[in-house]
């Protein structure tokens, strides 16, 4: 019964989401709010599951292959706030679309389940089971808009390249176990200090393998060719979900498999790491600059905001993890925020997809405006936001151990990367309307967006709500 305490919010999650998939059932096309109360009502519950029930300990169950300790614990948490978000930023736009069923509140927690496998792993085969059963309700959502060329073709280029992916990791991950006789993520890192040199060559084959699987994951160049696709021919609603809460489940797997499970191979890693956030920071920001289609610009802007977590992690020291767990939970705020301001708008009936949408939003609906306006700022950087904080901590952990020349090469690509989202607010406040722009949102999500915007403010100018809780992640 021990076993069960600390899986109880995968098991609340679990049973609850079959409950609603019966509920769905039997409910009419009219009611389908009950669906979307139950959802956020089941994340509800699961937050406050998780953290009642927050260990003082790391605590290893069913025979070590789960784990619960404080970074899973913030992490989930996230996790949940970040979904019903994106919940609450879809529920009209899914309605105006047609799309208004229980299949996609079904397939996101789903998703949640995956993703709350993944950062509770400590073996390898339950981190496959969260990243397939997230992979694989990611696939679905994609495609739920099966009238659309755009939405089945993204789905089909998800699906192709993210079997390839899990095939490569899957790959890499029977090597290593062939290597250490074990599937346990603690237990490989033991042995590997045990073995020594003994081995290397085979060791650093199963690594490159994995590492390629988990920059797969994250969208990190030269693994990247699926993001914009995805981005761009997803609905909406469904590429806010891929934009924010999966890239806290990747940073997890980044945890777990790297630096938990081959953090005596720093030096080796370091230098594919190396090599993935030069890239990353390079091509996502270049590439950002020519689009006019502003999911694309995000999913390149993402891919760029990739590279700094990456540098985060390439640092090696508890402080440089710290940053980079800060970062990921920041960005998977601001994504969800730009994402749902999109959600919340259409120009002449139609959605909001390129940049000159936006023209005059400040003129027909100004506060909406100035949120827009804060969630890109705090992706640029700006003093006073949040995103300001987030990058001068990764900053500051590569200067403390060295790399000051990948730390001037970060700000010289986030001078770079200002230019796309400035050409954001120029357009919000100085490009006037040459046609209706209307606002679609419920009471619901024009308070979310208020919170969204606002919180890029709030943890801007007081950090020691959310630094606290990322240091103690790594204190042990």
């Amino acid at each position: 019964m021990s076993d069960l305490v600390p899986v109880i919010p995968e098991i609340f999650i679990l049973t609850m989401t079959c409950v609603l998939l019966l509920v769905d059932l039997f409910i009419k096309e009219d009611q389908r709010d009950i669906v979307y109360w139950f959802s956020l009502a089941i994340l509800a519950s699961a937050f406050l599951l998780t953290y009642q029930g927050q260990p003082s300990e790391r605590e290893l169950v069913f025979g070590a292959s789960f784990v619960r300790d404080s970074l899973s614990d913030i992490l989930k948490l996230f996790v949940y706030v970040v979904s019903a978000g994106v919940f609450i930023y879809a529920r009209d736009y899914l309605k105006l679309k047609g799309m208004y069923k229980g299949e996609f509140f079904l397939l996101g927690l789903f998703a949640v389940l995956g993703m709350m496998l993944m950062i509770s792993s400590a073996s390898f085969l339950t981190l496959y089971l969260g990243l397939e059963l997230l992979a694989l309700s990611l696939y679905a959502m994609v495609a739920l808009e099966y009238h659309s060329a755009r939405a089945s073709e993204a789905a089909m280029k998800y699906f192709v390249l993210g079997a390839v992916a899990s095939g490569i990791l899957l790959y890499g991950m029977s090597i290593m176990y062939g290597l250490t006789g074990t599937l346990n993520i603690y237990e490989i890192q033991a042995r590997l200090l045990e073995a020594g040199d003994a081995g290397r060559t085979g060791v650093a084959f199963a690594m490159v393998f994995i590492l390629v699987g988990v920059a797969f994951k994250l969208g990190a160049v030269p693994f990247h060719m699926w993001v914009p696709d995805v981005y761009d021919g997803a609905p909406t609603a469904v590429t806010n979900f891929i934009g924010s809460a999966p890239k806290i489940a990747a940073f997890a797997m980044v945890v777990r498999l790297v630096i938990e499970g081959m953090g005596s191979l720093h030096e080796q890693w370091l230098q594919i790491f190396l090599v993935l956030a030069v890239l990353s920071l390079l091509i996502g920001n270049v590439l950002a600059i020519p689009q006019t289609n502003i999911k694309r610009m995000l999913a390149y802007s993402t891919i760029a905001h990739i590279g700094f977590i990456v540098l985060g992690v390439l640092v090696g020291t508890a402080d440089g993890y710290s940053a980079a767990l800060f970062y990921t939970l920041v960005y998977a705020l601001m994504s969800m925020g730009g994402f749902g301001v999109l959600l919340m708008l259409r120009r002449e009936g139609q959605e909001i997809e390129l940049i000159n949408d936006l023209k005059g939003l400040n003129d027909r609906h100004p506060w909406l405006a100035f949120m827009m306006m804060l969630l890109m700022i705090s992706m640029i950087g700006i003093p006073g936001t949040v995103g300001f904080v987030a990058k001068l901590w990764v900053l500051e952990a590569l200067i403390h151990e060295g790399f000051i020349s990948l730390a001037v090469f970060a700000v010289v690509m986030s001078v770079i990367g200002a230019y796309y989202y400035l050409r954001v607010i120029k357009t919000l406040y100085f490009d006037k309307p040459d046609s209706e722009l209307v606002m679609t949102s419920n009471w619901d999500s024009r308070l979310l967006v208020s919170a969204n915007g606002l919180a890029m403010l709030v943890l801007g100018l007081f950090p020691g709500l959310l630094v606290p809780l990322c240091v103690a992640a790594f204190a042990g």
